[in-house]
Protein backbone atom coordinates (compact mmCIF):
# COMPACT_ATOMS: atom_id res chain seq x y z
CA UNK A 1 0.00 0.00 0.00
CA UNK A 2 2.48 2.39 -0.60
CA UNK A 3 1.03 4.04 -3.82
CA UNK A 4 -0.49 7.11 -2.73
CA UNK A 5 -4.20 6.81 -3.75
CA UNK A 6 -6.22 10.18 -5.28
CA UNK A 7 -10.13 9.74 -5.48
CA UNK A 8 -12.31 12.58 -7.12
CA UNK A 9 -16.05 12.27 -6.59
CA UNK A 10 -17.59 11.77 -3.51
CA UNK A 11 -21.42 11.47 -4.75
CA UNK A 12 -23.80 8.57 -3.55
CA UNK A 13 -20.98 6.23 -4.79
CA UNK A 14 -17.38 7.87 -4.21
CA UNK A 15 -17.61 8.43 -0.82
CA UNK A 16 -18.52 4.80 0.88
CA UNK A 17 -16.07 3.60 -2.16
CA UNK A 18 -13.50 6.17 -0.21
CA UNK A 19 -14.29 4.90 3.08
CA UNK A 20 -13.73 1.58 2.81
CA UNK A 21 -9.77 2.40 1.04
CA UNK A 22 -9.53 4.31 3.97
CA UNK A 23 -10.29 2.02 6.44
CA UNK A 24 -8.07 -0.86 4.36
CA UNK A 25 -4.86 1.50 5.48
CA UNK A 26 -4.37 3.33 1.79
CA UNK A 27 -2.86 6.79 1.76
CA UNK A 28 -5.69 8.32 0.19
CA UNK A 29 -6.58 11.99 -0.55
CA UNK A 30 -9.74 13.02 -1.85
CA UNK A 31 -11.72 16.01 -4.08
CA UNK A 32 -14.95 16.70 -4.73
CA UNK A 33 -17.42 20.29 -5.85
CA UNK A 34 -18.93 19.83 -2.98
CA UNK A 35 -16.45 20.69 0.43
CA UNK A 36 -18.90 19.24 2.89
CA UNK A 37 -18.46 15.59 2.18
CA UNK A 38 -14.48 15.86 1.74
CA UNK A 39 -14.11 17.90 5.30
CA UNK A 40 -16.25 14.68 6.43
CA UNK A 41 -13.47 11.91 5.23
CA UNK A 42 -11.47 14.24 6.31
CA UNK A 43 -12.06 13.93 10.04
CA UNK A 44 -12.09 9.99 9.27
CA UNK A 45 -8.28 10.42 8.44
CA UNK A 46 -8.27 11.15 4.71
CA UNK A 47 -6.36 14.13 2.61
CA UNK A 48 -8.34 16.98 1.25
CA UNK A 49 -7.07 18.55 -1.90
CA UNK A 50 -7.96 21.35 -2.92
CA UNK A 51 -8.21 20.79 -6.87
CA UNK A 52 -7.92 18.37 -9.21
CA UNK A 53 -4.42 19.59 -10.36
CA UNK A 54 -3.77 19.04 -6.72
CA UNK A 55 -5.06 15.48 -6.80
CA UNK A 56 -3.09 14.39 -9.77
CA UNK A 57 0.29 16.50 -8.05
CA UNK A 58 0.29 14.51 -5.20
CA UNK A 59 -1.16 10.79 -5.77
CA UNK A 60 -0.12 7.79 -7.99
CA UNK A 61 -3.14 6.32 -8.74
CA UNK A 62 -6.38 8.58 -9.72
CA UNK A 63 -9.49 7.05 -9.43
CA UNK A 64 -12.66 9.35 -10.02
CA UNK A 65 -16.80 8.30 -9.89
CA UNK A 66 -18.52 11.70 -11.36
CA UNK A 67 -22.20 11.45 -12.15
CA UNK A 68 -22.70 11.93 -16.05
CA UNK A 69 -20.84 12.16 -19.21
CA UNK A 70 -20.50 15.77 -18.80
CA UNK A 71 -18.69 15.97 -15.76
CA UNK A 72 -16.37 13.18 -16.56
CA UNK A 73 -15.01 14.44 -19.76
CA UNK A 74 -14.87 18.22 -18.45
CA UNK A 75 -12.65 16.74 -14.84
CA UNK A 76 -11.13 13.68 -16.20
CA UNK A 77 -10.34 14.65 -19.96
CA UNK A 78 -9.98 18.04 -19.34
CA UNK A 79 -8.74 18.64 -15.86
CA UNK A 80 -6.81 15.74 -15.06
CA UNK A 81 -5.64 14.03 -17.88
CA UNK A 82 -3.39 16.92 -19.30
CA UNK A 83 -1.72 17.00 -15.38
CA UNK A 84 -1.07 13.17 -15.93
CA UNK A 85 2.58 12.36 -15.61
CA UNK A 86 4.67 8.87 -16.71
CA UNK A 87 3.87 5.82 -14.69
CA UNK A 88 0.36 7.36 -13.14
CA UNK A 89 -2.43 5.17 -13.55
CA UNK A 90 -5.75 7.23 -13.75
CA UNK A 91 -8.92 5.22 -12.89
CA UNK A 92 -12.59 6.10 -14.32
CA UNK A 93 -15.40 4.29 -12.28
CA UNK A 94 -18.30 6.33 -13.87
CA UNK A 95 -20.80 5.03 -16.42
CA UNK A 96 -20.07 6.89 -19.73
CA UNK A 97 -19.81 5.65 -23.52
CA UNK A 98 -17.02 4.05 -25.13
CA UNK A 99 -15.96 6.70 -26.97
CA UNK A 100 -15.14 8.62 -23.89
CA UNK A 101 -13.35 6.00 -22.26
CA UNK A 102 -11.07 5.61 -25.77
CA UNK A 103 -10.28 9.48 -25.72
CA UNK A 104 -9.22 9.28 -22.21
CA UNK A 105 -7.31 6.44 -22.65
CA UNK A 106 -5.58 8.34 -25.38
CA UNK A 107 -5.00 11.27 -23.43
CA UNK A 108 -3.43 9.58 -21.19
CA UNK A 109 -1.01 7.64 -23.33
CA UNK A 110 0.09 10.77 -24.61
CA UNK A 111 1.56 11.50 -20.67
CA UNK A 112 3.21 8.41 -20.63
CA UNK A 113 0.25 7.32 -17.96
CA UNK A 114 -2.38 4.45 -18.00
CA UNK A 115 -5.97 4.52 -18.21
CA UNK A 116 -8.74 1.95 -17.13
CA UNK A 117 -12.26 2.41 -17.56
CA UNK A 118 -13.68 0.27 -14.33
CA UNK A 119 -17.04 1.29 -14.09
CA UNK A 120 -19.06 -0.54 -11.28
CA UNK A 121 -22.60 -2.10 -10.20
CA UNK A 122 -24.64 -2.55 -6.88
CA UNK A 123 -25.57 0.51 -5.92
CA UNK A 124 -25.13 2.69 -2.61
CA UNK A 125 -25.52 -0.39 -0.20
CA UNK A 126 -22.65 -3.03 -2.05
CA UNK A 127 -20.31 0.35 -1.95
CA UNK A 128 -20.99 0.69 1.33
CA UNK A 129 -19.72 -3.13 2.32
CA UNK A 130 -17.14 -3.61 -0.37
CA UNK A 131 -19.14 -5.89 -2.48
CA UNK A 132 -19.37 -4.06 -5.50
CA UNK A 133 -18.73 -5.43 -9.69
CA UNK A 134 -15.89 -3.68 -10.79
CA UNK A 135 -15.23 -4.55 -14.58
CA UNK A 136 -12.22 -3.33 -15.82
CA UNK A 137 -10.99 -2.22 -19.65
CA UNK A 138 -7.25 -1.38 -20.35
CA UNK A 139 -3.51 -2.24 -19.76
CA UNK A 140 -2.85 -5.29 -18.08
CA UNK A 141 -0.01 -3.64 -16.16
CA UNK A 142 -2.12 -0.95 -15.21
CA UNK A 143 -4.87 -3.34 -13.65
CA UNK A 144 -2.31 -5.20 -11.96
CA UNK A 145 -1.36 -2.19 -9.74
CA UNK A 146 -4.83 -1.18 -9.12
CA UNK A 147 -5.95 -5.12 -8.46
CA UNK A 148 -5.60 -4.35 -4.77
CA UNK A 149 -7.48 -1.37 -3.97
CA UNK A 150 -10.27 -2.63 -6.70
CA UNK A 151 -10.34 -6.05 -4.07
CA UNK A 152 -11.40 -3.38 -0.82
CA UNK A 153 -14.31 -2.09 -2.81
CA UNK A 154 -15.71 -5.08 -4.92
CA UNK A 155 -16.58 -8.53 -4.59
CA UNK A 156 -16.39 -9.32 -8.09
CA UNK A 157 -13.35 -7.88 -9.88
CA UNK A 158 -12.50 -8.51 -13.71
CA UNK A 159 -10.36 -7.31 -16.30
CA UNK A 160 -12.56 -7.97 -19.37
CA UNK A 161 -10.11 -6.95 -21.91
CA UNK A 162 -8.72 -3.66 -23.95
CA UNK A 163 -9.73 -0.12 -22.85
CA UNK A 164 -13.45 0.47 -23.70
CA UNK A 165 -14.20 -3.47 -22.28
CA UNK A 166 -15.37 -2.19 -18.88
CA UNK A 167 -17.22 0.14 -19.78
CA UNK A 168 -19.63 -2.10 -22.57
CA UNK A 169 -19.56 -4.51 -19.69
CA UNK A 170 -21.38 -2.01 -17.76
CA UNK A 171 -23.74 -0.60 -20.60
CA UNK A 172 -24.91 -4.38 -21.19
CA UNK A 173 -25.91 -4.39 -17.33
CA UNK A 174 -27.53 -1.07 -17.66
CA UNK A 175 -29.35 -2.56 -20.88
CA UNK A 176 -30.69 -5.29 -18.51
CA UNK A 177 -31.46 -3.01 -15.68
CA UNK A 178 -33.00 -0.87 -17.74
CA UNK A 179 -35.69 -3.37 -19.52
CA UNK A 180 -36.01 -5.53 -16.12
CA UNK A 181 -37.29 -2.78 -14.53
CA UNK A 182 -40.06 -2.00 -18.02
CA UNK A 183 -40.71 -6.22 -17.03
CA UNK A 184 -40.96 -5.68 -13.32
CA UNK A 185 -43.38 -3.01 -13.56
CA UNK A 186 -45.90 -4.31 -16.04
CA UNK A 187 -45.62 -8.01 -14.65
CA UNK A 188 -46.59 -6.23 -10.85
CA UNK A 189 -49.45 -4.13 -12.88
CA UNK A 190 -51.15 -6.82 -14.67
CA UNK A 191 -50.90 -9.15 -11.64
CA UNK A 192 -52.91 -6.17 -9.67
CA UNK A 193 -55.51 -5.46 -11.97
CA UNK A 194 -56.12 -8.83 -12.34
CA UNK A 195 -57.21 -9.68 -8.97
CA UNK A 196 -54.69 -11.52 -7.37
CA UNK A 197 -52.47 -10.47 -4.45
CA UNK A 198 -49.74 -8.66 -6.17
CA UNK A 199 -47.57 -9.46 -3.32
CA UNK A 200 -48.82 -13.46 -3.36
CA UNK A 201 -48.33 -13.21 -7.06
CA UNK A 202 -44.55 -11.18 -6.79
CA UNK A 203 -43.36 -13.95 -3.94
CA UNK A 204 -43.97 -17.13 -6.27
CA UNK A 205 -42.76 -15.10 -9.18
CA UNK A 206 -39.56 -14.72 -7.34
CA UNK A 207 -38.94 -18.34 -6.06
CA UNK A 208 -39.80 -19.42 -10.35
CA UNK A 209 -38.09 -19.10 -13.37
CA UNK A 210 -39.57 -15.25 -13.59
CA UNK A 211 -37.16 -14.25 -10.90
CA UNK A 212 -34.93 -11.44 -11.41
CA UNK A 213 -32.99 -8.83 -9.19
CA UNK A 214 -35.09 -5.96 -10.38
CA UNK A 215 -38.20 -7.62 -9.31
CA UNK A 216 -37.17 -8.16 -6.02
CA UNK A 217 -35.50 -4.73 -5.91
CA UNK A 218 -39.07 -2.84 -7.63
CA UNK A 219 -41.78 -4.85 -6.38
CA UNK A 220 -41.78 -4.12 -3.01
CA UNK A 221 -41.36 -0.03 -3.84
CA UNK A 222 -44.22 -0.25 -5.78
CA UNK A 223 -46.34 -2.52 -3.29
CA UNK A 224 -45.72 0.49 -0.83
CA UNK A 225 -45.83 3.11 -3.37
CA UNK A 226 -41.86 4.34 -2.08
CA UNK A 227 -40.89 6.03 -5.36
CA UNK A 228 -39.51 9.01 -2.99
CA UNK A 229 -37.27 6.72 -1.57
CA UNK A 230 -34.54 7.53 -3.83
CA UNK A 231 -31.67 4.73 -4.72
CA UNK A 232 -31.37 5.59 -8.38
CA UNK A 233 -33.21 8.13 -10.12
CA UNK A 234 -35.11 7.72 -13.34
CA UNK A 235 -33.13 9.88 -15.14
CA UNK A 236 -30.16 8.72 -14.21
CA UNK A 237 -31.29 5.22 -15.73
CA UNK A 238 -32.63 7.33 -19.21
CA UNK A 239 -28.75 8.73 -19.59
CA UNK A 240 -27.65 4.83 -19.54
CA UNK A 241 -30.03 3.88 -21.78
CA UNK A 242 -29.01 6.64 -24.06
CA UNK A 243 -25.68 5.87 -23.86
CA UNK A 244 -26.48 2.21 -24.85
CA UNK A 245 -28.63 3.96 -27.57
CA UNK A 246 -25.33 5.22 -28.97
CA UNK A 247 -23.33 1.61 -28.74
CA UNK A 248 -26.17 -0.11 -30.53
CA UNK A 249 -26.14 2.68 -33.25
CA UNK A 250 -22.25 2.83 -33.63
CA UNK A 251 -22.24 -1.64 -33.72
CA UNK A 252 -24.93 -1.37 -35.66
CA UNK A 253 -26.78 -4.14 -33.49
CA UNK A 254 -30.67 -4.07 -32.83
CA UNK A 255 -31.64 -3.67 -29.53
CA UNK A 256 -35.13 -3.91 -29.31
CA UNK A 257 -36.29 -4.15 -25.45
CA UNK A 258 -33.48 -1.30 -25.47
CA UNK A 259 -35.27 0.91 -27.47
CA UNK A 260 -38.65 0.54 -25.51
CA UNK A 261 -37.12 0.75 -22.38
CA UNK A 262 -35.70 4.42 -23.55
CA UNK A 263 -38.48 5.26 -24.76
CA UNK A 264 -40.80 4.68 -21.42
CA UNK A 265 -37.49 6.10 -19.20
CA UNK A 266 -37.97 9.43 -21.89
CA UNK A 267 -41.80 9.33 -21.79
CA UNK A 268 -41.82 9.20 -18.12
CA UNK A 269 -38.87 11.66 -16.95
CA UNK A 270 -40.98 14.14 -19.19
CA UNK A 271 -44.04 13.47 -17.15
CA UNK A 272 -41.57 14.88 -14.24
CA UNK A 273 -40.43 11.31 -12.88
CA UNK A 274 -37.25 11.85 -13.46
CA UNK A 275 -36.25 12.16 -10.15
CA UNK A 276 -37.66 9.54 -8.84
CA UNK A 277 -36.99 5.67 -7.98
CA UNK A 278 -36.24 3.43 -11.13
CA UNK A 279 -39.41 1.74 -10.09
CA UNK A 280 -41.85 4.62 -10.44
CA UNK A 281 -41.59 3.82 -14.08
CA UNK A 282 -44.67 1.62 -13.31
CA UNK A 283 -46.64 5.02 -12.75
CA UNK A 284 -47.13 6.23 -16.35
CA UNK A 285 -48.78 2.34 -16.79
CA UNK A 286 -50.82 2.67 -14.22
CA UNK A 287 -52.53 5.92 -15.19
CA UNK A 288 -53.04 4.20 -18.65
CA UNK A 289 -54.36 1.21 -17.24
CA UNK A 290 -56.64 2.88 -14.69
CA UNK A 291 -55.00 0.95 -11.82
CA UNK A 292 -52.53 1.05 -9.34
CA UNK A 293 -50.11 -1.49 -7.63
CA UNK A 294 -50.21 -1.63 -3.73
CA UNK A 295 -50.86 -4.33 -0.81
CA UNK A 296 -54.15 -5.42 -0.90
CA UNK A 297 -54.37 -4.88 3.15
CA UNK A 298 -53.68 -0.92 1.91
CA UNK A 299 -56.15 -0.78 0.02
Amino acid sequence: MSEKIGFIGLGRMGLPMSYNLLRAGYDLTVHNRSQEKVRQIADAGATAAASTAEIMEQCDVVLACLPDVATCEQVVLEEALPKARPGQVIVDHSTVGTATSKACAAAAEERGAMFLDAPISGGTERATDGTLTIMVGGPTEAYQRVASAFDVMGAVVRHVGPTGSGTAAKLVNQLLVGVHKVAAAEAMLLAAKSGADPALVFELVNSGWGQSFILGRNAPAMLDRDFEGVRTQLRVFLKDLGLIQEMARDLETPIPGGDLAYRLFYEATEQGLGDMDGAAIVLPMEEQAGFQVRRVDAE
